[in-house]
C-alpha cells in the first residue's frame, strides 16, 4: 500500500487515496487462463465502467482447441454489459468447436446470463423494400394527393381565422405584424435592391446588342420597363423572400413544435393560427407589394445606368422614353401579382413547418421542401398569369 504524505490537507489526502484506489483496480485481471487446466477463471466486478477492460482481458487469453472449464465463482459483481460480453465470449468459442462448460456461478447472476441468452438474436442488415414501378408511382400520387388535402384544410383554417379577426379587430395583434415586417421587409432591402439592380443590367445590355443594329437604342427603355414591372420585379422578389422569409416561417414554426411550444401555446387557450399564421401573412401581403415597387425601379435604374455607359442614352431620354412607354396597368400587373405571391410564400411556409414532426432533421427537411414548393408555385402561378393576361389582352 502506497505511504501517504500529510500536508495538512485533507482533500489532498483524500484524492491521493482516490488515485490508489483507481490504479489498483486498473491493475485487476478481470478474466485469466490456466493453460495447464484450460480454465477461464473470472473474477471482479464484470460491470459496465470494466467493460473495456474485460475485453481487453479476453482478448489476450490463449483459447483452446478442444475443451475450455469457465469458473464464474469470483465474479462479484454483473450487469447486463459484463453478462453480454461473456456470453459473446462463450458463444464465438461453441461456434469455433470448442466444448464450454460453465461452473461456479451464483444463482442471480445465471438468471441474468439466461435472459440474455434468450434474447441474443443476429442482427441481420435492414434492405431497403424495393417496391414495383407502379407501386412506387401509386404511393408517391397518395403521399402527394395527401399533402394537397391537407393544404386545402390548412387554408380554410386560416380563413377562418381571418373572418374571425375580421369580425373581433381587437384580438389582432400588431407587434408580431410589425416583427414580420421588419424581418421579411426592411431586411431584405439590400438583397432586393442589389439583385434587381444587376438585373436590369442584365436585360438592358441584352437588349442593347439587338437593338443597336437596327438603330433602335432608345427602345432599351420599353424593355427594360416592361420587363422589370410586369415580370421581373415580382418574380425576382418573390422568389429571394420564398427563400429567405418563407424558409424562416418554416424553421421558426417546426422548432417551436418541436419543442412543444405550440402545444403550450393550445393548453393556454392561445390559438397558434392567431399568433403565428396570420401575422405572417399580413405582413408578407403587406411586404411583398412594396418589395416589387422597390425592385422595379432599382432594376429600371440599373438598365438606365448600363443603356448610358453602353449606349449612350442619356438618362433625361432614357426617362422620357420610360414615361411615354409604360403604362400604369403594368405597375399594377406587377403589384398584382406580388400579393398572389405573398400570400403563397406565407402559406407554404407556415404549412411546412407544421408538418414538422419530432426532430431536427424533420425541421431542415421541411424547410427544404418549403422553398422548392413555394418557388414552384410561384412560377406556376406566374405562368397562369401570363396565359390570362394573354386572352385579356392586358
Amino acid at each position: 500500500m502506497d505511504v501517504i504524505e500529510y500536508k495538512g490537507s485533507k482533500g489532498a489526502v483524500m484524492q491521493s487515496r482516490a488515485k490508489t484506489s483507481q490504479e489498483n483496480r486498473q491493475n485487476v485481471t478481470h478474466a485469466i487462463l490456466d493453460a495447464n487446466s484450460a480454465t477461464l477463471i473470472c473474477s471482479g466486478e464484470w460491470i459496465l465502467p470494466r467493460a473495456g477492460e474485460i475485453e481487453t482481458d479476453l482478448r489476450a487469453c490463449p483459447w483452446p482447441r478442444d475443451k475450455l472449464t469457465v469458473d464464474a465463482a469470483g465474479i462479484e459483481r454483473l450487469d447486463t454489459s459484463g453478462a453480454w460480453l461473456l456470453h459473446r465470449t462463450l458463444k464465438t468459442l461453441r461456434l469455433a468447436g470448442l466444448e464450454i462448460e460453465l461452473r461456479g456461478m451464483k444463482a442471480e447472476f445465471s438468471a441474468l446470463m439466461d435472459m440474455i441468452a434468450a434474447r441474443d438474436t443476429e442482427i441481420k442488415a435492414v434492405q431497403p423494400t424495393v417496391y414495383p414501378w407502379m407501386e412506387t408511382l401509386g404511393r408517391a400520387l397518395v403521399r402527394h394527393w395527401t399533402e394537397a388535402v391537407g393544404m386545402l384544410a390548412f387554408i380554410g383554417e386560416a380563413t377562418i381565422a381571418a373572418l374571425r379577426l375580421v369580425a373581433h379587430p381587437a384580438r389582432i395583434r400588431i407587434r408580431p405584424i410589425l416583427h414580420n415586417i421588419q424581418g421579411t421587409g426592411f431586411d431584405a432591402l439590400p438583397i432586393v435592391g442589389l439583385l434587381s439592380f444587376l438585373m436590369g443590367m442584365v436585360v438592358s445590355y441584352q437588349g442593347a446588342s439587338q437593338l443597336a443594329r437596327y438603330g433602335a437604342s432608345i427602345f432599351v427603355a420599353d424593355l427594360v420597363g416592361l420587363s422589370m414591372l410586369r415580370e421581373m420585379g415580382p418574380l425576382l422578389t418573390a422568389i429571394i423572400v420564398a427563400g429567405r422569409s418563407g424558409s424562416a416561417f418554416t424553421a421558426q414554426i417546426g422548432t417551436m413544435k418541436v419543442t412543444e411550444e405550440i402545444d403550450a401555446m393550445r393548453t393556454i387557450g392561445i390559438p397558434p393560427m392567431d399568433l403565428l399564421v396570420l401575422p405572417k401573412i399580413l405582413a408578407l401581403m403587406l411586404v411583398l407589394p412594396l418589395l416589387t415597387v422597390y425592385a422595379d425601379i432599382m432594376g429600371v435604374l440599373g438598365g438606365m445606368v448600363l443603356a448610358k455607359a453602353k449606349l449612350g442614352i442619356p438618362f433625361e431620354d432614357f426617362l422620357d422614353r420610360f414615361d411615354s412607354a409604360i403604362r400604369l396597368a403594368s405597375l399594377m400587373v406587377g403589384v398584382g401579382k406580388a400579393l398572389m405571391f405573398a400570400l403563397i410564400v406565407a402559406l407554404v411556409g407556415c404549412f411546412q413547418g407544421f408538418r414538422v414532426s419530432g426532430s431536427a432533421d424533420s425541421v431542415g427537411h421541411q424547410t427544404t421542401v418549403s422553398v422548392v414548393q413555394a418557388i414552384f408555385l410561384i412560377i406556376v402561378v406566374d405562368a397562369v398569369f401570363s396565359i390570362v393576361f394573354s386572352w385579356l389582352n392586358i
